[in-house]
């Protein structure tokens, strides 16, 4: 088989997709081996693509708006869809059933800092009516140094992909209150990116006749059977939770709708980060998006 190296710039059930490729056996009968891994400080996502180690890598339409404003074309174009809403759950401490997000005004909680995980918590709350200056925003670094500060009582409430919050539920650390996705509609907002190059290759038409394959069991097969094809990627995680955070997201419908990327919501990612005050101007759709191969 043809090994094809794929990087993750996060590794969460979010990104079920691109995950059950490989765990789905869809790349295999493609003729094609996976090799996963994840983007380090020493080892970004944006430099594997461009030395050509990966050829393709899970990201979002946003890490190209910074390149496209100061007239640099990127070394990559995102040419599908991984998920169309953000997939942050919102635990708290305390169970809370009338959870409103107005509650956040005064309270801790670890978020993380990346750029559009930030900027679309910003627009939800003040969407909200609560404003972020409002809100105790605790940064303690990478995903899992989030959840290590909650565990040890460091903030009200911690702001993670799944499945950490649902584990925490089962260990009975914390509660998960609210969903971020939940707050507004389709946006572009996790991606797969490659070079223009690959994207013309035989590679490229294999990999997204698989895709396509993935995308579409993640979104309608049972989320026990989809849990139980990726266990293995999630060692400290329990099936259970695992289960409930995989129908979660297909609750939400996450994995629905066309692979590509629409304008629409393409231009919806933009004006969230206009409005969190991370861009200035207003980047090409052309410049930054190219169809699926294929």
């Amino acid at each position: 088989m043809a090994k094809i190296f794929i990087m993750f710039s996060r590794f969460s059930a979010f990104y079920s997709p691109l995950i059950a490729t490989a765990a789905g056996g869809f790349l295999a009968a493609e003729g094609l081996e996976a090799e996963f891994s994840q983007q380090t400080a020493a080892r970004q996502l944006t430099d594997a693509l461009k030395d050509g180690s990966v050829q393709l890598g899970q990201s979002a339409v946003s890490r190209s708006f910074a390149l496209l404003l100061k007239g640099e074309t990127p070394p990559f174009a995102h040419f599908a869809t991984v998920n169309q809403r953000d997939g942050f759950f919102l635990t708290a401490r305390q169970a809370d059933p009338a959870f409103a997000w107005n509650k956040l005004a005064g309270r801790r909680v670890i978020v993380d800092h990346g750029g559009q995980p930030m900027a679309m918590f910003k627009y939800v709350a003040r969407r909200a009516g609560v404003d972020p200056a409002a809100v105790v925003l605790v940064d303690k670094g990478d995903t899992e140094a989030m959840e290590k500060a909650f565990r040890t009582g460091e903030a009200d409430f911690v702001h993670l992909q799944g499945p950490a919050p649902q584990q925490l539920e089962d260990d009975k650390v914390g509660h998960i209150v609210g969903q971020v996705g939940l707050q507004f509609g389709p946006v572009a907002f996790s991606s797969l990116a490659a070079n223009r190059t690959w994207l013309a290759s035989d590679m490229a038409k294999a990999f997204m006749r698989a895709y396509r394959k993935a995308r579409a069991f993640v979104a309608s097969a049972p989320a026990e059977e989809i849990a139980g094809k990726e266990q293995g990627y999630f060692p400290g995680i329990g099936r259970a939770a695992l289960t409930r955070c995989i129908a979660a997201y297909q609750k939400l419908g996450n994995w629905q709708g066309p692979v590509e990327i629409e304008r629409a919501q393409f231009d919806l990612a933009v004006e969230v980060f206009r409005e969190a005050g991370l861009l200035a101007g207003k980047p090409a759709f052309e410049g930054a998006v190219a169809p699926p191969p294929g």
